[in-house]
C-alpha cells in the first residue's frame, strides 16, 4: 500500500492512509484480535455479521433475493 505526500501535507497523506486501512478491513481486524474468543463466540459473531450484511443488502435491493 502507498500513499503519496505532495507539497509537504503531510496531514493529508496521513488522511488518506487511514482511509486506505478503513476500507481494507484493518482497523476492525485489530480490534477483533484484541481479546481472544472462544470458538463457540467467534461462531456467534461470524453468524451475526452475515445476518447484518444480509439486511444491508436487503434494504438496497429489496427485490433481488
Amino acid at each position: 500500500m502507498k500513499v503519496i505526500v505532495q507539497n509537504n501535507q503531510i496531514e493529508r497523506a496521513i488522511k488518506d492512509l487511514k482511509k486506505k486501512l478503513t476500507k481494507e478491513g484493518f482497523f476492525s481486524e485489530i480490534k477483533e484480535r484484541r481479546y481472544y474468543d472462544k470458538p463457540s463466540v467467534a461462531k456467534k459473531k461470524k453468524q451475526a455479521k452475515a445476518a447484518k450484511r444480509r439486511r444491508k443488502r436487503m434494504r438496497k435491493f429489496p427485490r433481488a433475493f
